[in-house]
């Protein structure tokens, strides 16, 4: 028997999570209430998973069900994920109306094509597209956010449907893309769907603000096959990217080949070497106005004088390799980019922390706006990323984790924006 998979019967680990709980991965949710309104498609199955991720970042769920899709899931299932009673009916208490729990955003997930149509044409003849033609008034006034997910049959995809999207779209409804599989307009996965609805109900001041990033290693090449690099994956970068994506920033991330792959949802480029994340750094800079940038990724210092052609025989010509220094791509940067706010990053070994906050001062002093700094000692000692977020004005800031750190880097560009 394969003894991964071996089990000696013994009951599952304790938990302080209660039966309905679900464990936090975020607050960009937080004291939001969402209306999760759900129409008869197949792929209202998913919508208890759906329901438990919104939840994960702190929302208050209340599902909708039209009768339809009370054939694809059930009642029980919905109100143990949401921890709340459905909503199946026009019923005198007026839910359809939410008066007095208005809720931050509708997502009609599955939005089938019977009831896109219908709400582009202000047809109210049930539960959801009653509750839906509220949710315009409100979102016409200012006071909600209306998001659908279609979801259906290429062959529904037709003239008709394609105009109810644009009309609802020239309205304000944002209109989240499908997943495109098997000739068909799939749902997303829940947490593209929750990623959607954090950006769509976010208040941050840097929300539309246009911010690039950069992580992950660059390589150099020695010849086609091998390539000089370091341990640094990149998930410093991507995480980063993920906590401004998610307050609404118009942020965009130039990933350095490594071990680790961005999620899917966010916007970013691949550079496979230090050249074309140079180049890729210059082009984004030069293309699209930043308002600031972020960079985290571990540049190459050095890199061969030449590039040998195909594969190199062992031994020979690798046995000794003349490397030439790089260019700085942040001292680049600085000079053909002077208004970008920057945020540097520096990682150092063998250095006391005295030293690592005098060297990311003395960075500050050259004119960079905020240093992150970090060395190797540290990371061993407490088995996680410890950085401080050195400024101008401020003592140096303690942030301990990527998260913490990404979390923390956002915040203090929401003060300096206000």
């Amino acid at each position: 028997m394969n003894q991964s998979k071996h089990w000696d019967f013994s009951p599952p680990s304790p938990s302080d999570l209660g039966d309905h709980d679900v464990p936090l991965e975020g607050t960009h949710l937080q004291g939001k209430r969402i209306a999760l309104l759900i129409t008869g498609g197949i792929a209202a199955i998913k919508t208890p998973f759906i329901a438990r991720a919104l939840r994960r970042e702190g929302a208050d769920v209340v599902a909708f069900t039209s009768s339809e899709a009370l054939r694809y899931v059930t009642i029980d299932s919905l109100e143990w994920s949401t921890t709340h009673p459905v909503v199946t009916k026009l019923t005198s208490a007026a839910e359809h109306l939410s008066d007095s729990s208005p809720f931050d955003a509708y997502v009609v997930a599955p939005a089938t094509y019977n009831t896109i149509n219908k709400m582009r044409y202000g047809i109210a003849d049930g539960v959801i597209t009653s509750t839906l033609a509220s949710a315009l008034g409100r979102m016409e006034q200012g006071k909600t956010n209306i998001m659908i997910v279609p979801t259906m049959h290429g062959s529904l995809h037709n003239a008709i449907l394609s105009e109810s999207l644009k009309t609802l779209h020239s309205l304000g409804v944002a209109i989240m893309p499908p997943r495109d599989a098997y000739g068909k307009h799939n749902i997303p996965h829940e947490r593209d769907i929750v990623v959607e609805v954090c950006r769509l109900v976010s208040h941050s001041p840097l929300k539309d603000i246009s911010i690039l990033v950069t992580g992950g290693p660059t390589p150099v090449p020695i010849d086609n096959i091998r390539r000089l690099t370091n341990r640094f994956s990149g998930k410093l970068g991507a995480t980063i990217t993920e906590e401004l994506y998610l307050r609404g920033a118009d942020v965009h991330l130039i990933h350095g080949e490594g071990s680790y792959q961005p999620a899917s949802y966010l916007p970013y480029q691949l550079a496979k070497t230090y050249d074309e994340y140079l180049a890729l750094v210059l082009e984004q800079l030069s293309q699209k106005k930043y308002k600031i940038g972020i960079f985290t990724a571990a540049v190459a210092d050095y890199k061969p004088e030449t590039i040998l052609p195909g594969k190199t025989p062992s031994g020979g010509q690798l046995k000794s390799l003349n490397l030439v220094p790089t260019l700085k791509v942040i001292e680049e940067v600085k000079h053909k980019f002077p208004d970008l706010y920057m945020v540097t990053f520096k990682y150092q070994e063998q250095v006391s922390h005295e030293a690592l906050i005098n060297i990311a001062q003395e960075r500050i002093k050259q004119g960079y706006a905020a240093v992150v700094a970090n060395r190797g000692e540290e990371i061993e000692s407490v088995g996680e990323q410890v950085a401080y977020l050195v400024t101008a004005n401020q003592p140096p800031q303690q942030m301990i984790g990527k998260k913490e750190i990404a979390v923390i880097i956002a915040d203090h560009l929401e003060k300096i924006l206000n």
